[in-house]
């Protein structure tokens, strides 16, 4: 199953306090669908707010990656600036 850790405070809000977690997804856009059903909110500021590592690898657009069984998924804030 994939494993989901995350660096931001603001994902442990989402999800009381955990900062990693199994999923059932086998891609990105199933993940961001399956965080909002379990912690309604949480999708939404993955999508718009967070770079994704899977398996090492950043992301800045990971909606259509696919995620295997033993991924490691890292959610990570994306820096602005300018």
């Amino acid at each position: 199953m994939p494993r989901v850790q995350s660096i931001s405070s603001r994902v442990r809000d989402f999800t009381g306090g955990l900062d990693a977690f199994d999923v059932e997804a086998r891609t990105v856009r199933a993940l961001i669908r399956e965080l909002d059903a379990r912690f309604p909110g949480l999708g939404e500021l993955v999508e718009e707010n967070m770079a994704i590592a899977i398996d090492g690898e950043i992301f800045q657009d990971a909606l259509g990656a696919s995620l295997g069984e033993a991924s490691e998924i890292v959610l990570i804030p994306k820096i602005s600036g300018g």
